[in-house]
């Protein structure tokens, strides 16, 4: 990245870093533990919801999830349905949910899934609050500003974080950018959960939303802008990811494993949303919108890769983390103990699955140019990266971390 360049982000980011100590920060207000989900209806009653919205996919109405909540809905809450969700949410489905909100005369939003749900759900609730602003225009920094109806989120993924964050990540289908809305006016104002609802989450999917919270906490921490706060929910979740995901993802009834990856995708989502992410979301970002990639996945395989990159930028904190989760030993130095750490992930993916590469069908290697062009400008000079990267640089690390780019 060119000289003056890198000042200019550094500046803006310390700017941000000042400027974040005075924004409105809070936590939703939590209902936790094994089937509070079905009983959540009190809840969201004194809560102020008496017509709420519930954005979903259609799985989650095929197995029934919802059923019990349904059922104890009956005579108390009048809900009204849109289950339109389908991963990298879109403008359309945004719409869609809005027009079934207004029929309906909704007076709040239940969000029931994994981000995508969320994200939907998020990106509804500010056009009703913003009747006049496109979804589009929403998109980057405190363009909603305004108080959105009671929103009640039910995480049934542990690892996106979207029920405690600031962001909504939509898809624009016409021209698949894919971007953030970030304004915390989004952060939900309650959250349910109960980890029963990620039981049935297949293996796969359960490993590559794990390895999002990762992602998530392991950003957070090389980042820039942490705080006392934020160092200790990363360093919290890192550990209950490599404690607890590979039993979660190779026994997938076992509710303590489950629990603890719920707690370690909520602690890793409080610590992005003041800490930020970093390339690695930059760059998932841009395949989830050109190709469909599952961030999750892509999240996955791209860690390892941008953690080579950042180089010694990084392997103080990273060798924090390793000494943390025991594959480094005190007498390491940071390069060795971070460079264990990086191992550790690429061992820990192996372990569950993750392919060390992505490939994509109908890659056109010609494309990744431009979606690395996208990443820079998301991350800078936005994300306080131990290391600043140029869309040369992060185009170096698609073509490291996709099969088939050449």
């Amino acid at each position: 990245m060119r000289f003056f360049k890198k000042i200019w982000c550094r500046i803006f980011q310390a700017g941000m870093y000042v400027g974040m100590a005075f924004m409105p920060w809070r936590e939703p207000k939590i209902l936790q533990g094994e089937n509070s989900f079905a009983n959540a209806v009190d809840f969201m009653q004194q809560n102020g919801a008496k017509r709420p919205l519930v954005v979903c996919d259609k799985a989650a109405l095929e197995r029934k999830a919802l059923q019990p909540f349904f059922d104890n809905a009956q005579g108390i809450l009048s809900y009204a349905v849109y289950d339109g969700v389908l991963p990298n949410p879109t403008v359309n489905q945004v719409e869609e949910g809005l027009a079934i909100y207004k029929q309906n005369n909704c007076d709040s939003i239940l969000a029931f899934g994994g981000g995508s749900a969320m994200d939907c759900a998020k990106a509804i609730g500010a056009r009703v609050v913003r009747p006049k602003k496109s979804v589009n225009k929403m998109k980057g920094l405190l363009k909603v500003c305004k108080k959105l109806p009671p929103f009640f989120a039910v995480p049934t993924t542990a690892g996106t974080g979207s029920e405690c964050t600031v962001a909504a990540v939509i898809t624009d289908s016409e021209t698949h950018d894919k971007y953030a809305i970030n304004d915390f006016s989004l952060i939900p104002h309650y959250a349910i959960l109960d980890p029963t609802l990620t039981v049935g989450l297949p293996p796969m999917l359960t490993a590559t939303t794990g390895m999002d919270a990762l992602t998530h906490a392991v950003e957070a921490y090389t980042n820039h802008a942490n705080t006392r706060a934020t160092k200790r929910q990363a360093e919290e979740a890192v550990k209950l990811v490599f404690e607890n995901l590979k039993e979660a993802t190779t026994n997938g009834t076992n509710l303590q494993a489950r629990s603890n990856m719920q707690k370690a995708a909520y602690l890793a989502g409080l610590a992005f949303t003041r800490g930020y992410v970093g390339y690695v979301h930059a760059l998932a970002h841009a395949l989830g919108g050109k190709y469909g990639v599952a961030h999750g996945l892509a999240n996955a395989v791209l860690l390892p890769h941008v953690l080579k990159a950042f180089g010694k930028s990084s392997h103080k904190r990273l060798a924090k983390l390793a000494r943390l989760v025991g594959v480094a030993a005190d007498t390491d130095s940071n390069a060795v103990a971070a460079n264990k750490f990086i191992a550790a992930i690429e061992q820990l993916n192996a372990d569950l699955g993750i392919p060390a590469k992505l490939k994509i069908d109908a890659l056109q290697p010609y494309h990744l140019s431009n979606l690395a062009i996208h990443a820079d400008k998301e991350a800078n000079p936005l994300y306080p990266v131990p290391k600043l990267m140029s869309a040369s640089e992060l185009l170096g690390i698609y073509f490291n971390a996709l099969e088939n780019a050449i």
